[in-house]
């Protein structure tokens, strides 16, 4: 069983969760939320937002996509797929209105 580090350097007893397609999937749109300022970024609790890494972070699930497309069964294609139209949504307004 695998436990994270804390922010102060000390073992979390908390379990990582399993490793699947699915939680991938989820830690690369979490950094993208974190990256657009919609989520506070885990190191620090604050909200900064850099659009350059969001859209990186975006392009390589775009990768993803492209490359397991085949290979997917039908719920993590709507994964995928969903949180890719979401995660592109927030860029576009971020991009176009910046605060």
């Amino acid at each position: 069983m695998m436990h994270s580090k804390s922010t102060d350097g000390t073992t979390d007893s908390r379990p990582l969760p399993e490793v699947t397609f699915s939680t991938f999937v989820l830690s690369l749109a979490s950094s993208a939320l974190a990256q657009l300022g919609e989520v506070p970024l885990p190191e620090s609790g604050r909200l900064e937002q850099n659009l350059l890494l969001a859209k990186h972070s975006i392009d390589v699930l775009e990768m993803l996509r492209r490359k397991t497309e085949s290979s997917l069964d039908a719920q993590e294609r709507r994964l995928l797929e969903g949180v890719l139209y979401e995660l592109r949504m927030k860029y576009v307004i971020k991009f176009v209105t910046p605060s």
